[in-house]
């Protein structure tokens, strides 16, 4: 392999570190209306009157659209693979608000300020309803969230409008009960993370045009092109031929930008008005209106031997998905499919969910999609499973943990065919120095230090689902377009595509012209999501590229005047085995286009059957200040088997900003709600991310395994990578402290009450 597993820049690097025009509200053009969202003040209302004529008749209005003026269909903001899990519970403007933030009217004027100054004309006439706040009482409350005629669910996900569930379920293995019944050792305790956001730099934007064919066209930052387009075509009840969706460069996404938070907005301005319009959420909105984590709570037992032997594991979830159900079917299952298979050698499982309905603003996909959240709740019983064993963490792991050839039952049945999760426990632990560290370490100061230590794993796709297509043809002078469908999101996945392509056509990755998602003619692809693109994506392009192959030796050996069984390609020419004589790559390119009768040129899709994990293993060191309760990151190691890795440096920092984003979870990101819904967090002065100052040393290491499967036998990496921190972290604070921390974020403040406390 000459590019695959090696550093190559970037190809858009330069456009980047240069400030080109690349992202959305870049190339939008200068004459769009600028399309704002008047949104609700209150948890749960009708509107009775909208009263908008004063907004209508400012100058420079165009238009003030309400629920009278939209159609009236449901759909789902979640980008999906149709037919969606998520219900169809929302419309483009609703009679009903159901969040503090929920879209009351759409105004598009000729320039910010004079839409700004319609929005505060506008009078509304609310019948405040009570709200429903709290998820652990949604199940079966007399206040209903959704109660419309009209609400449905197209797949079967347990889902009942009328007991507030957007989903519910149970999945078991043995008879854990009866198990745990028998263990020597349980441990039994709650976990309660909350909706954390995303918090891309590049908040949601879209801008939308009619082209010359009267179709409009959506340029948005978005990770899921084609679903887009499905879904605006659900919500303005237009045909999807109506709709063209063109990705730009994406600013950031991390899972935001799999929900259709902000497109459906200019969409409908422009399809009225004919006038292209734009919407950039403000950062406030993109903290009180977009599709944070789900909150949840997550019930774990697990039972042992005196021996560390771990018998069973029960796993309960509770999920909010506030008041949409986007996702909310999908991540919760992955609180147990990416937790309770860690330890596929347990006798039993059972793994039993309720996704609800309230009040708040409604959740959606992030980095980790579920996993996180159970990770840190299964991995945090495990560490206080080996604290009530009296025994190592790493060495209880060591005797439980899944391994190469490994059923895992947990994990729909699928077998570990390619893991070295044991080696990357052994070099995360040696690494940060366990065996000296463990557990604590007072130092000269007073301060004292704690190490902590757990796994994860994720998927690669979602198996049987999920769909790469690509196309490669060759052009004038022989080099190459790679016409991809998956939406490069910052991950660099146009480049490690083009690595893949470069070793499989023998030519340099400077001839790999990569053209971005324009849904007419890029070839479909289900998005980037599910850490799904390396996986899937990329064996379609394996086999695109070698269907080109097969191609251009079938028109060399034409050209040769021999069988194509005589011929080979070098990268350069394709050549008779026997004679010797070749036609090159640049002279086949050029002559196919004059009178050809056949196009050098090949189209290939991939879905899998299995979703095979990667796996991690995470230990940090911290230290904590016993009189203030401040928290100090002094190392993190994080080992990761993401099968062959294509390019090194974009690994390295894959590894690097999940870990970032999952100490900020763990030790700074809270939001807090009122008694009426409204969200305090609505500014980055209020909703804290960590700085470099805060997150210490970060080193990352890789142990590789060899998916069969996998383009070049590689796994994914861009979820897994977040879900070691939380359960790590508490952990390390536990043997600095003695205080055991089940809800996140743990801050200083929580600390020093619990010393306190504890002291008394």
């Amino acid at each position: 392999m000459k590019y695959v597993n090696q550093p190559v820049r970037k190809k858009d690097a330069m456009a980047l570190v240069t400030g080109k025009p690349v992202y959305t509200d870049d190339i939008a053009p200068k004459d769009c209306l600028v399309v704002k969202v008047l949104r609700s003040p209150y948890a749960h209302a009708e509107i009775l009157e909208i009263q908008k004529e004063t907004a209508e008749k400012m100058p420079g209005i165009v238009c003030v659209l309400t629920y009278a003026d939209v159609p009236q269909r449901r759909f789902t903001m979640a980008g999906q693979t149709y037919p969606e899990p998520s219900p169809y519970d929302r419309l483009i403007l609703d009679k009903r608000v159901r969040f503090v933030g929920d879209a009351v009217a759409i105004v598009a004027g000729e320039d910010e300020k004079t839409v700004d100054r319609a929005m505060k004309t506008i009078q509304v006439k609310y019948q405040v309803l009570e709200p429903l706040l709290d998820f652990r009482q949604a199940k079966d409350h007399p206040i209903l969230v959704h109660p419309e005629a009209d609400w449905k669910a197209l797949c079967p996900v347990g889902a009942d409008n009328k007991r507030n569930l957007c989903a519910s379920g149970l999945e078991e293995y043995g008879d854990v009960d009866q198990v745990l019944a028998e263990c020597d050792v349980v441990v039994e305790n709650t976990y309660h993370t909350k909706a954390v956001q995303q918090t891309m730099m590049e908040t949601f934007r879209t801008y939308t045009q009619m082209d010359t064919y009267g179709r409009l066209n959506v340029i948005s930052s978005t990770q899921v092109p084609f679903h887009v387009r499905r879904i605006l075509a659900h919500a303005l009840d237009i045909p999807k031929s109506s709709i063209r969706v063109i990705k730009p460069r994406i600013g950031g996404g991390f899972g935001a930008k799999q929900t259709v938070v902000a497109e459906v907005y200019p969409a409908i301005v422009t399809w009225k008005t004919g006038r292209p319009a734009k919407i950039v959420y403000t950062r406030e909105e993109s903290l009180i209106a977009s599709s944070p984590r789900h909150e949840m709570e997550v019930k774990v037992r697990i039972g042992a031997t005196r021996d560390g032997r771990i018998r069973g594991i029960a796993v309960n979830t509770l999920s909010n998905t506030g008041a949409f159900g986007e996702h909310g079917p999908t991540t919760v299952g992955l609180s147990g499919h990416k937790s309770i298979p860690l330890y596929s050698k347990a006798e039993a499982f059972r793994f039993q969910y309720d996704v609800v309905y309230t009040n708040k603003m409604s959740a959606g996909a992030y980095r980790g999609y579920g996993a996180t959240q159970g990770i840190f709740a299964v991995e945090s019983a495990v560490n206080e499973l080996a604290d009530k064993l009296g025994m190592d963490p790493v060495v209880l792991r060591e005797k439980n943990l899944t391994r190469e050839g490994d059923v895992m039952h947990g994990y729909y049945g699928e077998t570990a065919n390619s893991c070295t999760l044991d080696r990357c426990l052994e070099r995360a632990a040696q690494q940060i120095g366990w065996k000296e560290k463990y557990p604590r370490r007072i130092m000269p100061d007073g301060k004292i230090r704690g190490v902590g230590i757990a796994m994860a794993m994720q998927g690669s796709g979602i198996s049987g689902v999920d769909t790469g297509a690509v196309s490669v043809k060759i052009n004038d002078d022989g080099f190459y377009s790679l016409s991809i469908g998956a939406a490069d999101m910052g991950t660099g996945c146009d480049t490690i595509l083009a690595q893949m392509a470069a070793d499989c056509l023998d030519c340099s990755v400077d001839e790999i012209v990569v053209y971005g998602v324009d849904t007419d003619i890029s070839p479909y692809d289900s998005g980037s999501y599910a850490s799904s693109t390396t996986y899937v994506t990329g064996m379609a392009t394996v086999k695109a590229c070698e269907a080109l192959v097969e191609k251009m030796k079938a028109y060399g050996a034409k050209k040769l005047g021999c069988g194509v069984e005589e011929v080979d390609f070098d990268g350069e020419c394709v050549y008779n085995l026997n004679s010797g004589r070749s036609i090159s790559r640049r002279d086949m390119a050029n002559e196919a286009m004059c009178a050809a009768e056949e196009a050098l040129f090949a189209t290939e899709a991939h879905s899998s059957p299995i979703s095979p994990p990667p796996f991690m293993a995470g230990a940090v060191e911290v230290e904590i200040d016993p009189e203030t309760g401040s928290i100090q990151l002094i190392d993190y190691v994080a080992v990761v088997d993401c099968g062959t890795v294509i390019n090194p440096n974009l690994a390295r920092v894959q590894v690097e900003g999940g870990l970032v984003q999952g100490i900020g979870m763990t030790l700074h990101e809270n939001i807090t709600y009122d008694e009426k819904g409204r969200l305090a967090e609505n500014s980055l002065m209020q909703y804290k991310i960590p700085t470099r100052l805060d997150i210490g040393k970060l080193r990352v290491e890789f142990d590789s395994s060899y998916e069969q499967t996998g383009p070049f036998g590689a796994k994914s990496i861009g979820e897994i990578v977040i879900n070691t921190p939380a359960p790590a972290i508490a952990q390390a604070i536990y043997h600095a402290t003695g205080l055991r921390f089940t809800e996140l974020p743990i801050t200083p403040e929580k600390i020093v009450m619990g010393l306190q406390k504890h002291a008394d």
